[in-house]
């Protein structure tokens, strides 16, 4: 499998025994984490022809994925 760009451990290196700890022990947090991973996906497959979208569905998921970033960013500081 290849590498998909921007996981959340990438995105906040300096942060990823918070993230990993919050993962684990946070099921809200967990289940957060799995949606920003499926966004992510979603946006990885667009932009490759993987899975072919139209550009309004493409930017939708990505600004659905900067407000979740915001919203990590809230959580581990």
């Amino acid at each position: 499998m290849s590498h998909t760009p921007n996981e959340l451990i990438d995105m906040f290196p300096e942060h990823a025994d918070k993230i990993h700890e919050l993962k684990a022990e946070n099921g809200e947090f967990s289940q957060f984490f799995d949606e920003y991973h499926e966004v992510t996906r979603q946006i990885h497959r667009g932009e490759t022809n993987v899975e072919p979208m139209d550009d309004f569905h493409l930017e939708e998921l990505r600004k659905r994925r900067l407000q979740m970033l915001d919203r990590v960013a809230e959580i581990i500081k």
